[in-house]
């Protein structure tokens, strides 16, 4: 395989170089000295960008793209074999690398390398490293999965041996990943459409903590089912959190809530009182969040006045539970839950503290996803008093499975819930205009862009 190697820069093609990822990987190679050029479908404020940094960009696939010189070759998992460009490497024996590969090849180039993966959490966790880090004067390089206003994007380039990023389990990419330090946040049912069930899924998790040096660090959460399972056999130091559970060596006791939802607690170490923290988002799943990053930063020594001082500065990452604004007194928040559980946290979460009724405009993401949590997904957004159901966002998947948004409205209908089916966001947007009153708070949920329907309102 071919190693990126920081002291020995090449030329790079990447095809598909305007995806937020790949953009973003792009460019910490071209100010790590690296000479990058690449192609895309169609010009965007992306490929704007990097071309203002100096990365020729070619839009439309074609064999004449890649220069002569090309070193090496990054794809995404969507450019297919066909595509003129991906043929024209293979003609002429250009190595090549799918975008996990080169993840993996960018991480042994740090010291101090942390991938956070999990089911859920993993953005807000790695923002939490990330201002931790920051106020720690670290100036670690990131990836994040969502925009932090903290570093103005989603990746942010430093000049330290430290790595932060998220380790997505999906299509097995986290396995090509060379980590010095492991979060798992938690493990579930998710992405069906490439496992084959929670075996499975435990199973790769599995060999993502196995990844990990005999000096490295594996921390995991002591709720996750049979822990034990994942962690037997790891060569390198284990350390566990938990919330209200004081056998786990990291242990968050005593928690209240303010009135916006915004915890604090006491955080005991091994079962010995450390230091109370106090978080600036809302939710019991965001104290389990900051547990993981604290066992790092204390692991790594940072002192608990620092770790304070970066958690002040942390309000939330993009479409984590983000405030959007105000209309007509209605509170509008915007929320990328996509999964069971995590509406079940962010609605527990809102009504900790909503002052009148909960909405909540709930876009499923993907068929598969939505036929096999169909049940779960009812049971989750029972929890808000108003459900606005929109058609399914159907991302890289075909209707193949015969389901539509208004099957889970139809559920919900069956468990009592006032809850509708509009596929049409017009028609959703003039009804919360119409029932909305106020007090009452607005949740725009789903990883697709239902965004955009709380993003109009405010523009009336």
């Amino acid at each position: 395989m071919y190693h990126i190697d920081f002291n020995k820069p090449a030329n790079l093609h990447f095809i598909g170089i305007g995806g937020i990822s790949m953009s973003g990987f792009a460019e910490l190679l071209l100010k790590k000295g690296f000479r990058i050029t690449g192609s895309d479908s169609a010009q965007s404020s992306i490929t704007e960008h990097l071309s203002e940094l100096g990365i020729q960009i070619f839009y439309g696939q074609s064999a004449s793209n890649i220069p002569d010189d090309t070193d090496l070759v990054v794809y995404t998992a969507a450019i297919s074999e066909d595509n003129p460009e991906y043929m024209e490497a293979v003609r002429r024996e250009i190595p090549m690398m799918v975008r996990a590969e080169m993840i993996g090849q960018i991480m042994k180039n740090y010291s101090n390398a942390i991938a956070v993966s999990g089911t859920h959490g993993k953005t807000t966790t790695t923002s939490m490293l990330t201002h931790i880090f920051l106020a720690a004067d670290e100036d670690p390089t990131v990836s994040v999965g969502g925009m932090l206003d903290a570093i103005g994007g989603n990746i942010r380039i430093g000049d330290s041996g430290n790595w932060i990023m998220e380790a997505c389990e999906y299509t097995n990419s986290f396995l090509h990943f060379f980590p010095t330090t492991s979060i798992i946040l938690n493990i579930e049912e998710d992405h069906l459409d490439f496992f084959k069930d929670i075996n499975d899924i435990r199973n790769s998790f599995h060999a993502f903590a196995a990844l990990l040096p005999e000096d490295g660090l594996l921390v995991v959460n002591h709720a996750i089912d049979n822990y034990s399972e994942i962690t037997d056999g790891i060569a390198c130091r284990v350390v566990t959190f938990d919330i209200e559970n004081r056998s786990a060596d990291y242990c968050a006791d005593n928690i209240s809530y303010d009135a916006h939802g915004h915890g604090t607690f006491d955080l005991y170490v091994n079962g010995t009182y450390s230091a109370s923290y106090h978080l600036k988002v809302v939710g019991r799943h965001n104290i389990s969040n900051c547990l993981a990053a604290l066992c790092v930063a204390y692991e790594q020594g940072i002192a608990p006045d620092i770790i304070k001082k970066g958690l002040d500065t942390f309000c939330g990452a993009d479409r984590r539970f983000q405030y959007k604004g105000d209309v007509a007194g209605i509170t509008i928040i915007d929320d990328y839950a996509h999964h069971p559980s995590e509406i079940e946290a962010t609605l527990t979460a809102a009504n900790n503290y909503k002052t009148g009724r909960l909405w909540c405009v709930f876009q499923p993401h993907t068929y598969t996803r939505t036929k096999a949590f169909l049940d779960d997904f009812a049971k989750a957004l029972s929890a808000a008093d108003v459900i606005i159901i929109t058609d399914i966002y159907a991302a890289r998947e075909k209707n193949t499975l015969n389901i539509s948004g208004k099957d889970l409205a139809d559920k919900l209908l069956l468990l009592g819930a006032d809850a509708v089916y509009m596929p049409d966001f017009d028609e959703i947007e003039n009804f919360i205009l119409k029932n909305c009153v106020k007090g009452d708070m607005l949740i725009t949920m789903g990883a697709g862009n239902v965004v955009d329907i709380g993003d109009e309102l405010l523009s009336f």
